[in-house]
């Protein structure tokens, strides 16, 4: 874990650097850059960790490829995170994101919407813009682009349709089945693909990486969960998955488990943010062993997805006989990141 913490750490500020220049326009009004390019680029510098584009480029390192031929591609991915947090805060009618106000609070639903579609452009337009890129694998990458966000959206007409018809008499497998395309599929798993397909991966180690990042994508988004409701309480955002009634895997396994799923389910659907009931639906997650099931279930996805990868993505590139260090730190590093995955607390 501590590795691959390092490592964004480390680049993170570079790749910042990088996805500013999208937003750096200024358009053919002066206004757009107030209504448009200057609010997208003030929402999008507030990003994070930025570990989608950077385990892009250290998929295309781990295969014997040059990162720097899959930076666009990279920042493809991060665009599209942009955009669908954008797009998904309003759905949500969330009030913040990363401690800083949502951009529909900031600047109105419409520009934020709007701001949110020119995000999505730069999905597509990141790669057909690629000086570095063949036209071919320009067409394999934009491909990939495209199913990540069907995946994407799928997932989260899912999540949308249950909260918007009240469903709560849902599966573990319902829970997994919208995780895995709502946040897996661009958390992690086409990352890799793409930094692996720039990189020249065989078709194989390709979809070994795509394996691998969506069983640790998922094991990130039950993190994420896990998160909410019992990390930092000093966060704007701590526990609002119940206020919001989310189906989270916790909640899904103690609504079929726990002695107080009735008590549960009141609580989930009445939209409180009243602390003393926020307590108590955690307690009753507890109770009922759903807390320590969502642990123990991604750190099983995990553990998995280490063994498959350090059997699929070999220590020496193609042609040599010996370890290389060349490829041995980023699929290290890699394998780190699954660690970091479930093991962060914020």
């Amino acid at each position: 874990m501590a590795n691959f913490v390092r490592y964004l750490k480390s680049n993170y500020k570079d790749m910042d650097a990088h996805l500013a220049t999208y937003y750096a326009d200024d358009g053919a009004h002066p206004d757009m850059r107030t209504y448009l390019y200057g609010p997208l680029a003030r929402y999008a510098a507030n990003g994070g960790k930025r570990h989608r584009p950077l385990i892009a480029l250290l998929a295309c390192e781990a295969v014997g490829g040059d990162p720097r031929l899959a930076l666009r591609a990279a920042a493809a991915v991060e665009h599209f995170h942009t955009a669908a947090l954008i797009h998904d805060d309003i759905e949500d009618g969330a009030l913040t994101r990363r401690g800083e106000p949502c951009l529909h609070v900031a600047e109105g639903e419409a520009l934020a919407i709007n701001a949110g579609d020119l995000a999505l452009s730069l999905v597509t337009g990141s790669v057909v813009d690629d000086p570095l890129l063949e036209p071919a694998l320009k067409i394999r990458v934009l491909s990939e682009l495209v199913d990540m966000t069907t995946r994407t959206i799928e997932g989260q007409a899912l999540d949308i349709g249950w909260a918007r018809d009240e469903r709560f008499d849902l599966t573990v497998e319902d829970y997994l089945t919208m995780a895995t395309h709502k946040t897996a599929h661009y958390s992690g798993a086409t990352p890799l693909a793409i930094g692996a397909i720039i990189g020249g991966a065989n078709d194989e180690t390709v979809e070994a990486l795509r394996s691998f990042g969506l069983a640790v994508g998922l094991a990130f988004q039950i993190q994420d969960d896990l998160i909410n409701l019992v990390g930092d309480d000093t966060s704007k955002d701590f526990r609002i998955d119940i206020t919001e009634g989310k189906r989270t895997l916790m909640a899904v396994h103690a609504l079929t488990h726990a002695r107080d799923a009735r008590r549960l389910l009141e609580i989930l659907a009445s939209a409180t943010s009243e602390p003393a009931i926020l307590d108590e639906a955690v307690t009753i997650m507890e109770e009922a062993g759903s807390l320590d099931y969502a642990r123990d279930y991604a750190t099983e996805l995990v553990i998995e997805a280490k063994a498959a990868l350090d059997v699929a993505l070999p220590d020496a590139l193609p042609g040599s006989s010996k370890t290389s260090a060349k490829a041995s730190k980023p699929k290290a590093l890699l394998l780190s990141m699954a660690d970091f995955f479930i093991e962060r607390r914020a």
